[in-house]
């Protein structure tokens, strides 16, 4: 059986290495279900950075905001060709006069 995914705020992380402290690592990774190596992880960030060591580093992209910019990607790409096409277009009609026939 797995256990869901939990995202834990650094505020909650902060409070969770101080309860460690004070009540015993093993008692504190075990009440909160979590990895003795995470509490390890956690507590050296905090040590050498802070509370700000605390945060994720990544940021979180929405799944939608993502599909906007590839969409917006693709358009570009696509006002590109054209915009090319057209300037090829003119390009050989400054060339060629309008007026002249070949036999």
């Amino acid at each position: 059986m797995t256990l869901p995914r939990r995202k834990f705020t650094p505020e909650d992380r902060l409070s969770i290495l101080q309860e460690g402290e004070r009540e015993g690592q093993a008692a504190t990774t075990r009440k909160y279900h979590i990895a003795p190596s995470l509490y390890a992880r956690w507590k050296r960030k905090y040590l050498s950075e802070g509370i700000h060591g605390l945060r994720d580093k990544h940021r979180r992209t929405d799944p939608e905001l993502r599909a906007l910019e590839l969409e917006n990607e693709r358009l570009k790409r696509i006002v590109a060709k054209q915009a090319l096409e057209i300037e090829v277009k003119t390009e050989l009609l400054k060339k060629t006069p309008i007026g002249s026939k070949t036999r």
